[in-house]
């Protein structure tokens, strides 16, 4: 083992270190950075325009038609996302509606999460949740659920 005369700081040569972790750390970092300020309790959060739900499980042959026609019922939908595999031209598998008031977005996730569209179980849920910030504490009683598997769904190797 090395043995150094200044047993504080081993580090304390003379020579000039630049880069990351080059200077030397403060005693308290306490206010240091930027933060965001926490807000209190979870819900959704607003968007721009209005609440975006995320609906997954989303049958791959489904129309844009079919899923605005089916999610109309519950509000006027401001957009409508419904993403295309680029190699194979098919749905994903998920859709992002957006509705311009939390009544309408909120009515849509009771009533259609858990239902049957297209010999599959859709799993509809907020696509943006506000709350605390940071590791663990984020998403308390809101986590998401696994998506059931397709009916006839092949399993592959």
């Amino acid at each position: 083992m090395a043995h150094f005369e200044n047993d504080d700081d081993p580090m304390d040569d003379g020579r000039v270190v630049k880069g990351r972790g080059g200077a030397k750390p403060e005693k308290s970092s306490k206010g240091a950075y930027d933060s965001v300020s926490q807000v209190q309790g979870m819900g959704p959060a607003r968007s721009i325009e209005g609440y975006i739900v995320f609906v997954t499980n989303v049958h791959e042959e489904a129309q844009e038609e079919e899923l605005h026609e089916l999610f109309s019922e519950f509000g006027e939908i401001k957009n409508l996302h419904l993403n295309l595999d680029r190699r194979t031209c098919f749905v994903k598998g998920y859709a992002l509606i957006e509705y311009n008031t939390l009544k309408e977005a909120k009515k849509a996730i009771e009533e259609m999460d858990g239902q049957e569209f297209m010999d599959q179980i859709l799993s509809v849920d907020w696509s943006f949740l506000k709350g605390p910030i940071g590791g663990d504490s984020r998403r308390t009683n809101a986590t998401r659920r696994r998506s059931p598997e397709r009916v006839g769904e092949r399993k592959r190797a």
